[in-house]
């Protein structure tokens, strides 16, 4: 069992692959945190709880002991209000409009396995033997509110999850004014604060600076988990780097508004908090009811950063996405949006999946502009049947003849969505978000519908199933291009308002359980702008998602490596488009596009008809190389080598679980005059292996390639350049 109380202290350690975490029961109940870190056989106490009397930290036994103070203790879970001035997990607001609260432990169990949450994403196991779960009752007597403190430990992972159930077992109706899943205290604040910030397709770009005195968080209020900050937090010992140190991972399984926090108080405690973002959120508890907060999935890695990416990688693709497609190859994709946008019809459709089949290309992909009236994107999202200007002869013959070049055939919807010039906004202008007086303001020319409305999202199920169903449809990109605003709901009653973005999220998430579970044999693939919605709880039901819209080879390079801070290769789409390119108007080789777009699940966008013959070519080369090494970069353990965060340079390598083959990929944005001699070492290989190096047919230790390295050929001229070497096993 990896779980274990000792009675006589009171104290929980869990121990998950390498790591411990330590909690003990003091004072009558108070939920204390003592370590979390390297795994320990025992934890006896060396660094035990120290109390003194600080000035102005309140007392809850003041005629006993002046040196217990809320204030000080590092805790599971705070409330505010009772001597802890720092950030609470929970506030609770009475009927009679108080918000003090006074959880303390009740009782505990320890199972096997990892309970599901009701109605929300979060990772599973495939049996019990996989996973062992505490759940804490913490119980307020003046509230009768109850909470259930949920962690799962994975064997063999440096991996705990943590989540809360709030249940109301009063006689009087609650309101949750903040309702957290995690908090957790470190007795230092020696760290440095990492997160993924950035804007529509420039995303999760990595920020690290040192944690200060108060309070540094990222968060979203826009009703989805953004392009602009992202539901992931990590702190880092100040010598931590891609191979070494410690290092804490914080990642939210959530879809909508969220808020990741670390506070420092005075005496250099650090608090770090996550969940639903409690800005404008309120959730109504009648007694009896109960309200499930999403998942937190915690990774520790004494072995730097890296060494907390792959075990995210590790658990996101085996344990978090889930389906057919789970542990497949991805198809190679060709999807004509940048080629045609809008103004297409199906010859030339045609003519783009013949040029692709031609060239190896697996999977043609219809986008945006085949339903409705949809001729520019103005009008027609929400009616969801096929524009026949367009396609006269209807979605099933144009697959059928794509299908007979010897590929599949995928489609884009982006069924949350509204436009105010279509059929069903003017049967039901009441069906999207919107506040009574308030105007409604438009995103992209469109509205988004209600899904906290049982009716819309049946609607919604109904009309994309029927399509699906219409058509040997093997792929879906599923798209939603805006965010929130007038957050309201017509059938909401007032007192319920501010539950509405938090109900859509459990809309969406029981719309996208029907569909993808009705049609077990389509890839979905998820898309918010590209990446304005790349999070764990999209990754539950749709196992890739659009990694940005920028395909700049170049700007690719910060993107994908900071999405791979968290996410498997296998999650991210990566498209080579035509140049210059659409989105910063740079033109870059068609190798190191290439080359760039092959470090993920490869794809095309662009017009295959209007490429030269050498183009073409080329892109037959790159499908057919690709189709060698795919399931080692979808599979594969991935090791960051040189950051473009730091440089002008960036590397990265792929490598069997075995070690028997890797593939290791180099780009250099700009090239120098007279510039030094350039190499670097890699990681992740056998250091007592030998490998052919098939570029050079060479045959060099595992040993020397990780630490003398391998040199950067100094005929390598130009900008925009890019080497990979494809290495296996000598015999």
């Amino acid at each position: 069992m990896s779980i274990h109380y000792i009675e006589s202290t009171k104290t929980f350690h869990l121990q998950a692959g390498n790591t411990s975490y330590v909690m003990q029961v003091v004072n009558d109940g108070f939920l204390a945190h003592l370590y979390w870190g390297r795994k320990v056989s025992d934890y006896r106490f060396a660094n035990y709880l120290q109390y003194a009397d600080r000035g102005f930290s309140g007392n809850p036994y003041p005629s006993e002991d002046r040196t217990f103070s809320l204030d000080t203790l590092p805790q599971e879970f705070p409330v505010y209000g009772t001597t802890d001035y720092r950030a609470p997990i929970v506030q609770v607001q009475l009927e009679n409009g108080t918000t003090i609260t006074d959880f303390r432990y009740d009782s505990h169990q320890i199972v096997n396995g990892k309970p599901s949450l009701e109605g929300l994403p979060a990772t599973y196991v495939e049996s019990d033997e996989e996973a062992a779960t505490l759940e804490i009752t913490l119980k307020d007597k003046l509230s009768g509110m109850k909470a259930i403190l949920s962690y799962t430990v994975f064997e063999g992972r440096n991996v705990m999850t943590r989540s809360v159930r709030y249940i109301n077992e009063g006689t009087e109706s609650l309101r949750l004014l903040r309702a957290m899943s995690a908090s957790l205290d470190f007795r230092d604040d020696d760290f440095d604060f990492l997160q993924l910030s950035g804007a529509h397709v420039r995303e999760r770009h990595i920020e690290r600076q040192p944690l200060r005195s108060g309070t540094q968080s990222v968060e979203s209020r826009r009703g989805a988990s953004s392009h602009q900050l992202h539901p992931f937090i990590a702190l880092l010992r100040k010598n931590a780097d891609e191979q070494h140190g410690d290092v804490y991972g914080f990642s939210f399984v959530y879809s909508g508004n969220f808020l990741a926090q670390a506070e420092v108080d005075p005496f250099d405690n650090t608090r770090v908090t996550m969940g639903i973002n409690p800005f404008d959120f309120a959730w109504k508890l009648e007694a009896g009811e109960s309200f499930q907060a999403p998942e937190v999935v915690m990774v520790y890695s004494h072995e730097g950063i890296g060494g907390m990416s792959r075990a995210y990688h590790d658990l996101y693709r085996t344990r978090l996405a889930r389906g057919e497609f789970r542990d497949k190859e991805r198809p190679i994709l060709i999807n004509n949006w940048e080629a045609t946008y809008f103004n297409f019809d199906a010859e030339k459709i045609e003519a783009i999946a013949k040029a692709g089949s031609e060239l190896g290309i697996e999977l043609f992909v219809l986008d945006d502009g085949w339903f409705g009236q949809r001729d520019d994107d103005k009008t027609s999202l929400g009616d969801w049947f096929v524009n026949k200007q367009k396609l006269p002869n209807g979605l099933e013959d144009l697959a059928d003849r794509v299908r007979k070049m010897e590929m599949e055939f995928g489609l884009w919807f982006e069924p949350e969505m509204i436009s105010v010039d279509s059929a069903l906004y003017r049967q039901h202008p009441d069906w999207c978000l919107h506040v009574p007086g308030a105007s409604r303001s438009e995103s992209r020319n469109q509205l988004i519908l209600d899904f906290s409305r049982e009716d819309v999202c049946e609607y919604i199920i109904k009309s994309v199933s029927a399509i699906l169903a219409s058509a040997p449809i093997t792929y879906v990109k599923w798209d939603m291009n805006r965010h929130m605003t007038e957050i309201g709901s017509a059938l909401l009653p007032a007192d319920r308002q501010r539950e509405t973005a938090h109900r859509y999220i459990l809309g969406l998430y029981n719309v996208m359980e029907k569909i993808t579970t009705s049609f077990p044999h389509i890839l979905f693939e998820s898309c918010s702008g590209g990446g304005g919605r790349f999070d764990p709880g999209m990754l539950y039901y749709m196992p890739q998602t659009w990694t940005s819209d920028n395909t700049d080879a170049v700007s690719r390079l910060k993107i994908q490596y900071g999405t791979s801070l968290i996410y498997p290769i296998s999650s991210m789409g990566a498209h080579v488009s035509a140049v210059p390119n659409h989105q910063v108007n740079r033109t870059t080789s068609l190798k190191m596009r290439g080359d760039v777009a092959a470090s993920g699940n490869l794809g095309y966008e662009l017009d295959l008809t209007k490429l030269s013959a050498e183009e073409k070519e080329e892109v037959k080369q790159q499908v057919n190389d690709y189709k060698q090494i795919r399931s080692l970069v979808q599979f594969g353990d991935f090791y960051r080598l040189l950051s473009p965060f730091e440089g002008n340079e960036t590397a990265w390598l792929f490598v069997n679980k075995e070690k028997t083959e890797a593939v290791v990929s180099y780009f250099r944005v700009l090239d120098a005059p007279n510039a030094p001699f350039r190499s670097f070492t890699m990681e992740g290989l056998d250091p007592n292996k030998k490998y052919h190096i098939q570029e050079t047919d060479e045959v060099v230790g595992g040993d020397e390639l990780m630490y003398a390295g391998i040199a950067i050929p100094a005929n390598l001229s130009g900008d925009f350049q890019s080497l990979v070497w494809h290495l296996r096993e000598a015999k």
